[in-house]
């Protein structure tokens, strides 16, 4: 039996349990509301392609849930946690949105994760970074589900520095993600034995990277970490490239770099960099299915965001079948309830601070000729356990864990 029919098979049977329930989906329909960039420096790594990937986990589900409608609605939140704002209040106090997916910058989410508090309704970030997301900033009414920058500095970082890399310079996007990976990394540094011996914060975004990369350069660091993601992270190592940063002896470390990344710089530029992922298309039978048709549908190979609001999405929808509810509690209650295993995760669990805590992986860029096509580009070195990748609850300051 494949994914999609073991899923829908799940889907009938719980619609099944809970068919006296339906009246408790408001207006009989569930309505979810996509906000992403879609035009600008995040726009690959989710973006229009991560509307798609919802969109097949909605056609996968059967397009209804108990009988009820499921509608879509998106919007462009352009980075910026104003208009983000804006647009979500629009959707829960007048529009009847019941889940609000996609979510990427993190100061975005942080903004956006307010507005569903007051008005209780869910959110579920598939896309942001800032390990703050279920830390101090928690709420019981969102979700954060794919990667956040505990283990990308766990990952990453540790090994760079167990490797020789001991003295560090981070280059880092300055808002609330930059600055959480910043801290993630200078303590996973300083923990393995390592020295973080100078800093720059660049704006977001930026175009022009010369005089930060001069910086790092003069700096003498042995390694030159990247703490910013998308386009931001392809001009830096671009720019990298063309200063001759690693023919200089100095190792190049990016903190957060998607397959998009990746795939647009090409091996030849991006190969040996070392990375720490969520999810890879290529793993196994199930990933690469689910990757063919999304290739289909996209005309790309899908990044870990992608895959993240697919599986996301079917989670929360078998969720409200269970329920019989679009209430944002029961909903959360019950996907907390429920381990995650699907082509995204195996037993992947949501914990207390809303953290979604599943295994990642360390992953080097392939060369050239390891490489057999544009989109082979991973070799996946080493699992890190989820117990391992992300930040201990006993450390939380999340105001829903009992410490």
């Amino acid at each position: 039996m494949t994914m999609t029919k073991k899923l829908l098979t799940s889907a009938v049977a719980s619609a099944l349990m809970v068919g006296a329930a339906q009246a408790e989906i408001t207006d009989n329909t569930v309505k979810i509301g996509y906000l992403a960039d879609m035009s600008g420096t995040y726009r690959d790594l989710a973006g229009p392609n991560g509307l798609a990937a919802l969109e097949m986990a909605i056609k996968d589900f059967g397009g209804k849930v108990n009988g009820a409608k499921i509608e879509v609605v998106s919007a462009d939140d352009r980075n910026s946690p104003d208009a983000a704002s804006s647009t979500v209040r629009r959707w829960v106090e007048n529009d009847n949105v019941d889940m609000v997916a996609g979510l990427v910058a993190s100061s975005v989410s942080i903004a956006v994760s307010k507005i569903l508090e007051e008005n209780d309704k869910l959110g579920i970030v598939s896309g942001s970074a800032a390990s703050s997301i279920t830390n101090e900033h928690c709420t019981p009414n969102h979700i954060h589900y794919v990667y956040d920058t505990y283990p990308l500095a766990n990952g990453t970082a540790s090994a760079v520095v167990k490797e020789g890399g001991q003295s560090w310079y981070l280059l880092t996007a300055d808002y609330a993600f930059g600055h959480a990976l910043e801290g993630d990394v200078t303590r996973v540094v300083e923990e393995n034995g390592g020295e973080v011996i100078g800093k720059v914060r660049h704006p977001f975004p930026t175009q022009d990277f010369s005089s930060f990369i001069l910086q790092a350069q003069a700096s003498g660091a042995d390694v030159v970490g990247l703490a910013n993601a998308g386009a931001d992270t392809t001009n830096a190592i671009n720019t990298a490239s063309e200063f001759g940063v690693t023919q200089s002896g100095q190792t190049l470390a990016a903190l957060l770099l998607f397959l998009t990344d990746v795939h647009a710089l090409g091996a030849e530029t991006a190969q040996g960099i070392q990375l720490t992922t969520g999810w890879y298309w290529d793993m196994n039978d199930e990933t690469r299915e689910w990757s063919d048709r999304f290739m289909e549908e996209t005309g790309v190979r899908p990044t870990m965001v992608h895959a993240g609001i697919y599986s996301s999405t079917l989670q929360y929808l078998n969720a409200v079948a269970a329920t019989g509810s679009d209430n944002a509690q029961a909903v959360r209650e019950q996907m907390m309830d429920t381990p995650i295993n699907d082509m995204f995760a195996k037993n992947g669990r949501i914990r207390e601070d809303g953290r979604m805590v599943h295994d990642m992986y360390l992953a080097e860029v392939k060369t050239p000729a390891e490489s057999s096509s544009d989109w082979d580009l991973y070799k996946i070195l080493r699992t890190i356990p989820a117990d391992q990748a992300y930040r201990p609850l006993s450390e939380s300051k999340c105001d829903l864990v009992n410490n």
